[in-house]
């Protein structure tokens, strides 16, 4: 199969004559989390650096990790090891060299952090390592629950005292300018009002990822894959796309928020049970509650379907009041719901949390277009293969961050005139399109049609449903961030559909109910797709 995008890849966002404010940078960083914080500062060491913040300079996916950085800092650890557990996770589809490197690179990176100011959990000196899901060994460094904030602050204060970094909270990066030459920087709703020209000569992509995609998600309402889209409307090639993470263990009650509870939590002993009180994933895995992240979701719903429960159970009384120690983040999400998580049991469901594919990025963050660049959730680094290993997130966006922000700082050259792609007007106003609406109905799709588990009926349903609303939303003029959410939204669930359709196996975090093995012989490759191409298979290099 072979698509054009909708609405605004088909289109010329800023008309020739158009007088746009410009603005010259070195180093273009989209987005505000681990990674581009990380490109930013290493890129700020040879030029001028302009981020773009979508939110506020803390609002990003990763500020919401609650787990932690998983690095081989302890004694009884080895790099072979973090290796060996990554590649397992990863389900064959992992490229060895880029995972040597972030396991290598990953120790030297935390670390650092801690001489910037980190503050991570230890005892007499020495970090306190937690096991998590996937791993052989304690080696996930964490700030209690709220790792992610704790790297964020960490890094967000280093680059307030940078004085070669701007960064534009509020910067909503509509769509890349390019020309043959590559990309030339973005076109960017400055304060979410004001559109301007922010030419570049190298852009990165740190947009993180598209949990909105989906109904039920831990993800921020930011995660819209605007990065993903944005890239495949420049025709850079896009890769695995159909793996999607699903955590296990989100809180599920009426009313709430669906809040991540972090996979630490059965690290430390907690136990998920049924109505029963049954702890029913030894069923599904001799290593129960600390299975790879996507048996467990599996686990979940099979055993829901059978039982006809609405939900599992995280249970924690039997740790004691520590609990509250160890975990005060979740402790105060669970407090206005009058849960004690040292006494009560949290009722929990699996939901959409991390996009394991992306835009194709070399081993120093390269994509197939010239001067752009990509790193962190929005990347495929080939660190992750089908599944992604816990708390190996936080560390590649470190890793990748830094060594793209090296390549960007190395091959910068001299700005060019920037260029959009597509053609010009649009046919109907933006006031014709609830785009709330639609917004809902393509997570609920998406949910339905491509979640955990899915089948060809189910793929073909939601492909048919998003080329109809596809056919409509491409006739709309939108104006605004919210319009081109939705426009994003709808190009990312169209890549993920025919990706899923094409892969006619199980592996990872891909489930197909008529496919339920694995395929070596045909699919133990990557899939890659590209604006105007079909859908093909990229052979694993390592």
């Amino acid at each position: 199969m072979a698509w054009n995008p909708p609405g605004v890849p088909r289109r010329r966002l800023v008309a020739s004559d158009a007088r746009l404010e410009v603005v010259d940078v070195d180093t273009l960083v989209i987005g505000g989390g681990v990674a581009g914080y990380s490109a930013a500062l290493a890129a700020a060491e040879h030029g001028k650096v302009l981020v773009l913040a979508k939110d506020t300079m803390r609002e990003s996916n990763s500020d919401y990790a609650q787990g932690g950085v998983a690095a081989v800092l302890g004694e009884e650890d080895s790099i072979s090891a973090h290796v060996e557990d990554t590649l397992t996770v990863g389900a064959g589809l992992c490229e060895s060299e880029a995972v040597r490197i972030v396991v290598a690179e990953g120790p030297r990176r935390v670390r650092e952090l801690i001489e910037w100011g980190g503050r991570f959990d230890s005892e007499a000196g020495r970090l306190q390592l937690a096991l998590e899901g996937g791993h052989s060994q304690r080696r996930v460094v964490h700030a209690k629950d709220e790792t992610g904030a704790e790297v964020q602050r960490t890094l967000v204060g280093r680059i307030r005292r940078d004085p070669s970094i701007t960064v534009w909270e509020f910067g909503f990066a509509v769509d890349l300018a390019v020309d043959d030459g590559g990309c030339t920087g973005a076109y960017v709703l400055k304060d979410r009002r004001d559109l301007v020209l922010v030419r570049a000569k190298n852009t990165i992509l740190c947009t993180g990822g598209c949990g909105r995609l989906f109904r039920e998600t831990t993800n921020p309402d930011i995660a819209t894959g605007d990065g993903l889209a944005m890239a495949f409307r420049a025709g850079a090639r896009i890769r695995d796309v159909e793996f999607f993470q699903f955590h296990p263990t989100t809180l599920y009650i009426a009313g709430s928020a669906r809040h991540l509870i972090t996979e630490a939590v059965r690290g430390e002993g907690g136990h998920l049970v049924d109505e029963k009180g049954e702890r029913f994933t030894f069923r599904y895995h001799p290593s129960g509650e600390l299975a790879p992240r996507d048996v467990v979701s599996r686990a979940i719903v099979s055993h829901l379907a059978s039982t006809g429960g609405s939900c599992v159970y995280l249970s924690l009384a039997h740790l004691g009041e520590r609990v509250h120690t160890l975990f005060p983040g979740i402790s105060r999400t669970l407090k206005p719901f009058r849960l004690d998580l040292a006494k009560d049991r949290i009722p929990v469901l699996p939901s959409a949390h991390y996009h394991v594919g992306g835009v194709e990025a070399d081993l120093d963050g390269r994509t197939s277009v010239p001067h752009l660049f990509a790193a962190g959730e929005v990347a495929s680094s080939g660190l992750h293969g089908a599944n992604r290993l816990a708390s190996n997130s936080l560390l590649e966006g470190l890793v990748f961050g830094r060594r793209a922000g090296e390549a960007m700082a190395a091959t910068a050259g001299a700005c060019r005139d920037a260029a959009s792609n597509g053609a010009s007007s649009r046919d109907l106003p933006g006031s014709v399109l609830h785009v709330g609406d639609m917004t809902n109905s393509i997570r609920s799709l998406m949910w339905r049609g491509a979640g955990i588990m899915r089948n060809e009926d189910s793929l073909r349903n939601a492909l048919s449903r998003l080329e109809s609303w596809d056919d409509y939303v491409s006739q709309v003029d939108f104006r605004d961030a919210r319009g081109w959410e939705l426009v994003n939204l709808l190009t990312v669930g169209l890549l993920v559909v025919e990706a899923a359709l094409w892969r006619r196996e199980s592996r990872g975090t891909h489930f197909r109910t008529d496919f339920p093995e694995k395929d070596d012989g045909r699919f133990r490759a990557h899939s890659v797709q590209r604006l105007g191409h079909s859908i093909h298979a990229q052979p694993i290099s390592g």
